[in-house]
């Protein structure tokens, strides 16, 4: 049987040189600012370190038949969670290459669903930060949206 482990995921993570807008906004919303950077998760839990090379001699074909693919962030959406907890998160678009990617990976790794196991599936996202309270969350996700920056890699 195989091993997950909450230490490991795959994600795509945006060049440092994007960064900054992103981390200014977790460093003081985001509760996993310390423990992770900027990303969109892909696959999470994932398989402990000693795996990767295996792993990624079954990973490399499945994904060098993957165009390049230009992602950006304009909008920020939300979810919402029990307790009127939500989640703020950067929209990347076009999320369908995203989509066609993660579930190309997952087919090689089927029990490390987790990320696809929600009521509406799989949704590309990178995190922003947490806040309790609709009206507190409109209003802050109000006031990211009228300054946010196109950025796009």
């Amino acid at each position: 049987m195989k091993i997950k482990t909450h230490k490991t995921a795959v994600v795509i993570i945006p060049p440092e040189n994007l960064w900054q807008p992103i981390q200014e906004i977790r460093r003081q919303h985001d509760r996993h600012f310390r423990r992770w950077m900027p990303h969109i998760t892909m696959i999470y839990p994932f398989r402990p370190r000693e795996d990767f090379d295996e792993l990624a001699n079954q990973f490399y074909p499945a994904c060098e038949h993957f165009p390049p693919f230009q992602i950006s962030f304009s909008l920020i959406n939300q979810f919402q969670h029990p307790g009127g907890n939500f989640t703020l998160w950067l929209s990347p678009e076009p999320k369908e290459p995203i989509i066609a990617l993660q579930t190309a990976l997952f087919d090689l790794v089927p029990d490390c669903n987790d990320v696809s196991r929600f009521k509406s599936g799989f949704t590309p996202h990178l995190s922003l930060g947490q806040v309790k309270g609709k009206s507190a969350m409109l209003k802050f996700r109000d006031m990211l949206q009228s300054d946010w920056k196109l950025l796009s890699f």
